[in-house]
């Protein structure tokens, strides 16, 4: 039976949500094939950096993060929840929900692959089915790199990631024009035209 709101908003609740999360086993759950009932939000909160928050404080237990990610969604609204198979509760995601923090580099040209893991132990290996985006931080012209993970959920890439990232890139024609670009799994991500490159901020 779903639990309310408020009940989840209480210690009690929220040990049974880590206690029905935690019944699931090792691995990922099939949560996109759940569709329990919605039961509101939960005060919890992934900081940019990746830190989790539960009512405005950090969760400090790694192994409970790491429980909680296994049974994060993001639907079609575009909003993230965390998903049991009897209930499905909202959280506030201020950038991505994970955060890359390894890169492994293997191979060359068309054979090279990336391979990055994140804050929440997820090995993600770079391909058409599990892209790179890039978009430009409208706050200081800054690239942010992100990386998807699994369902409609990305990492974006710590900073050092993101350096060594760039570190691999090069001047690939694109549709006939130069594009700034890196190539993993047999798929060229192109990350700016090849001119802005020195105007960028990175």
């Amino acid at each position: 039976m779903a639990q309310s709101e408020g009940s989840l908003r209480d210690a009690a609740g929220l040990e049974a949500l880590i206690s029905r999360a935690a019944a699931q086993g090792k691995g990922l759950p099939p949560v996109e094939k759940w569709n329990p009932d919605f039961c509101g939000d939960l005060d919890m909160e992934i900081k940019a950096d990746g830190t989790w928050f539960y009512m405005g404080t950090p969760i400090g237990r790694a192994p409970l993060v790491r429980l909680f990610s296994t049974v994060l969604r993001k639907d079609a609204d575009g909003k993230t929840y965390l998903v049991t198979p009897v209930e499905k509760v909202g959280i506030r995601v201020e950038d991505a929900p994970f955060l890359g923090v390894e890169l492994n580099v293997s191979g060359k040209g068309d054979d090279q692959i990336m391979t990055f893991r994140t804050n929440v132990g997820d090995i993600v290996e770079v391909n058409a089915d599990n892209p790179l985006r890039f978009v430009i931080d409208p706050a200081n012209g800054g690239l942010k790199p992100y990386v998807l993970v699994r369902g409609r959920l990305e990492a974006l890439l710590a900073r050092p990631v993101m350096y060594e990232l760039v570190s691999h890139g090069e001047d690939i024609v694109i549709d006939g024009k130069s594009m700034f670009a890196v190539r993993s799994g047999g798929t060229v991500f192109p990350i700016m035209p090849s001119g802005e490159l020195e105007e960028q901020s990175l």
